[in-house]
């Protein structure tokens, strides 16, 4: 067993209090984590600008070249972690454990984060619209009309509450040492892995320790991140993104309700994207946001139900480290019972139909620590039914059923657009849609990430302020 410390700006701190990680099927405790409190996080926070400091004294495009190094050492070297060391292997095993996804997965996500980390350079090039790096650390510069710039860095480091259900919402954060900001970590109480191998090859790649802290801990310790930091991310529900909307200081990550879309002249065509929908929705156990959880057409959407539940609704549970495993449990008690009861309650409105079940047998299967919820999916006849509008921590989507000229007033908010159309006025009114964030125009799966367009608001707009700026004479800042 691993006991793994607090971090207060990269030195180890010893705590009275611990919390147990455990194996998600056999309750095997796999490491002790130092529990941080409130107290503790409001007080370094008097110290956050140094982790500003430490970074603005290394050069931008030495930072990225630390980031390549970090990418190679944290995906392929034996780390430092806590009281003893980690091997990739490990890690990978370690984080399948506690999170129930598949250890594959698990090594998909860690080269995910290197090819982020190795292609950092690009990165932000494209977040920063081209704009020179250096005026990030000097606050000001000539571009090249010759006009001054100024951007504001809106706070010394950025704070992060993150969850345990998908690690790869790691890629969010990597961009921000190397923008010269510091990191505040608050780990899921189930994933405190990345957090921590990430830290350790940022360390042994030359980033200053002092840029990062890490606390692990309760509730009470993700407020205080939010609270003490000017500047944070979270990641939740809908009632969690509802709670900090309007926010300036929160950047709120939640369901995603991300969707494909059939045009009319498209929609008669509709096997030949059945794959294209299938692995939308089932790809990474169906956890991402960026997941397909709805399906979307004016016509065929019974058939299009049936031809997806025969290509994902057979897939049964299997062991997190068999290479054919596509289902990650419900480890939290009483989470997947509460999704199947809610599924079951929203099958009860007319109109809608449940696809798989009958044909694949029940969704709901129990362990004795965990819950597995099989390929779920569904049909509604109209895009008014609660059904509709679902999304879940799992391969669950519904096809719906609904007039193209009715879609983009019914569909709701959109993280990831796909939608499969040459109908150049239907393109005009989906490229105009404020309320999609990630439009993909054509065979595109939702799940497909171009790293150079953010699909979720560029960070550097939430980190950076432009301002207007002029001066007189030399500015030796």
């Amino acid at each position: 067993m691993i006991k793994i410390p607090v971090l207060r700006w990269g030195e180890p701190y010893e705590s009275l209090e611990a919390d147990k990680v455990v194996h998600f099927a056999t309750g095997e405790v796999l490491a002790e984590v130092g529990r941080a409190n409130a107290a503790m996080v409001e007080r370094d926070m008097r110290f956050a600008q140094r982790a500003r400091d430490v970074l603005r004294e290394i050069p931008i495009a030495d930072l990225l070249q630390m980031m390549k190094k970090a990418g190679e050492l944290y995906a392929k070297a034996e780390l430092p972690l806590g009281d003893g060391t980690q091997t990739p292997a490990q890690f990978a095993r370690m984080q399948s454990a506690t999170t129930g996804l598949p250890e594959h997965m698990c090594k998909f996500n860690m080269e995910k984060n290197n090819f982020v980390l190795g292609n950092m350079d690009k990165i932000l090039d494209s977040l920063t619209r081209g704009l020179d790096l250096n005026v990030l650390s000097r606050g000001y510069g000539i571009e090249a009309r010759g006009v001054p710039i100024s951007y504001q860095a809106q706070s010394p480091v950025l704070g992060m509450v993150l969850p345990s259900n998908s690690p790869g919402v790691h890629t969010l954060w990597l961009p921000i040492i190397p923008m010269q900001v510091g990191l505040v970590l608050k780990p899921g109480p189930q994933e405190p892995w990345t957090p921590y191998r990430m830290f350790n090859a940022f360390v042994q790649a030359g980033v200053p320790r002092q840029a990062m802290s890490i606390y692990p801990g309760l509730g009470d310790i993700g407020a205080a991140v939010l609270n003490s930091c000017p500047r944070s991310l979270i990641f939740g529900g809908t009632a969690t993104v509802e709670q900090y909307k309007g926010n300036p200081r929160v950047q709120a990550h939640g369901p995603g309700f991300s969707k494909i879309i059939l045009g009319d002249d498209k929609v008669d065509q509709w096997e030949k994207y059945v794959d294209l929908m299938a692995d939308s929705i089932y790809t990474n156990s169906g956890r991402g946001c960026i997941n397909c959880s709805g399906v979307w057409a004016s016509r065929h959407t019974e058939k299009i139900a049936e031809a997806i539940a025969a290509k994902i609704g057979p897939v049964q549970p299997l062991p997190p480290e068999d290479p054919k495993s596509g289902l990650a449990p419900f480890t939290v008690p009483g989470q997947g019972e509460g999704v199947n009861n809610d599924i079951e309650a929203a099958l009860k409105e007319a109109g809608v139909t449940d696809v798989t079940g009958p044909k694949y047998g029940n969704r709901m299967g129990k362990r004795e620590r965990c819950v597995y919820l099989r390929p779920t999916v569904m049909h509604s006849a109209s895009p008014d039914t609660a059904m509709a509008k679902k999304e879940y921590m799992f391969p669950f989507a519904t096809v719906v059923k609904c007039p193209q000229d009715q879609m983009l007033e019914k569909i709701g908010p959109t993280l990831v657009c796909s939608a499969i159309t040459d109908d150049k006025k239907f393109q005009r009114a989906l490229i105009d849609a404020t309320h999609i964030d990630r439009l993909n125009l054509g065979p595109v799966p939702t799940i497909k990430l171009n790293w150079l367009q953010p699909h979720e608001g560029s960070i550097v707009d939430f980190l950076f302020r432009a301002r207007a700026f002029q001066h007189e004479g030399p500015v030796t800042a």
